[in-house]
């Protein structure tokens, strides 16, 4: 796919979040006119100031774009965006590519890749990880699902938005591994969140301390980015915990279906639970650190 033809590429783009609004923002900045489509019109402003023209759904971004992608919440809202009475596919055509790169159900995600195919449309599962900064920033790593065309056809687009873009197989393989993503993310966020509490009550200075072990065996994007923003008791979203209960929902149920116990898995998940409850379903996952601290009756 040559330079030319991808400047003239109508790239349709539903769910333009956190996340979304920078992935689609990076595709226009590299050419590509865009069709955006979104529940919340006013999320989508940004990109309609830069230029991108509004759909009143995705059938309509289907039959407007050339190829479209899709960042939304949860797997209720991917079917619907997909499979629904004014989805994509309805909207679709043969030869057209669709990706979906949210964290969603491998069943899903091949449930799609087969009805799609009895059209003629192709779909990829390209689940990321990166966060709000991975996305502001087109350093996401994107794991994809999907036949070999569909992947190669799509290959370019994938690398305006990130930089590590891997193949994992057939459709639903994308997610299967952004699972293996997520159940490292938990274990990750519970040892960083636990480390700040040590660290509190042993009376060290906190950032003096994430200086050392940064740089160490300890050292991870967690680390990096997460810690420093709960020191400074910034809990705003750039993944939302509601997104992250929903993922490790999705991971238990596989786990339980392959029969696998993974307790370290369900035991963040219960503290997430409890985060929400206390309402912080909309926060970013590193408060965690609330629920933790309530536990603990400490606050870093």
């Amino acid at each position: 796919m040559g330079a030319d033809h991808e400047q003239k590429t109508r790239i349709g783009w539903v769910g333009t979040g956190v996340m979304g609004r920078w992935m689609c923002q990076h595709l226009m900045d590299a050419g590509h006119h865009a069709i955006v489509h979104t529940r919340s019109r006013p999320k989508a402003q940004p990109l309609l100031d830069k230029g991108a023209d509004w759909a009143a759904c995705p059938a309509d971004v289907a039959r407007a774009a050339d190829i479209v992608f899709t960042m939304v919440g949860f797997p209720q809202d991917v079917r619907e965006v997909y499979l629904g009475p004014q989805g994509l596919i309805e909207g679709g055509r043969a030869g057209q590519f669709l990706a979906d790169m949210t964290t969603t159900e491998p069943s899903l995600a091949v449930e799609i890749h087969d009805q799609a195919k009895s059209v003629g449309v192709s779909t990829v599962d390209a689940p990321v990880s990166g966060g709000d900064i991975g996305a502001r920033k087109a350093r996401l790593s994107i794991m994809v699902g999907g036949e070999n065309a569909a992947v190669e056809a799509l290959m370019p687009y994938f690398e305006i938005m990130g930089r590590q873009i891997v193949h994992q197989g057939p459709a639903g393989s994308g997610q299967h591994t952004k699972m293996c993503n997520q159940i490292v993310i938990a274990g990750t966020m519970i040892g960083v969140c636990e480390s700040l509490l040590y660290g509190h009550r042993a009376g060290l200075d906190l950032d003096t301390m994430l200086q050392s072990i940064a740089g160490g065996a300890a050292g991870c994007w967690s680390l990096d980015n997460l810690a420093p923003r709960i020191l400074k008791r910034d809990f705003d979203p750039g993944f939302f915990v509601a997104h992250f209960i929903k993922d490790m929902g999705i991971a238990l149920a596989e786990a339980g279906r392959m029969q696998l116990c993974l307790p370290g898995l369900a035991l963040v998940h219960q503290l997430y639970l409890a985060v929400a409850a206390n309402g912080g379903a909309q926060a970013g996952t590193q408060a965690l650190m609330l629920a933790l601290e309530r536990l603990n009756g400490a606050r870093p």
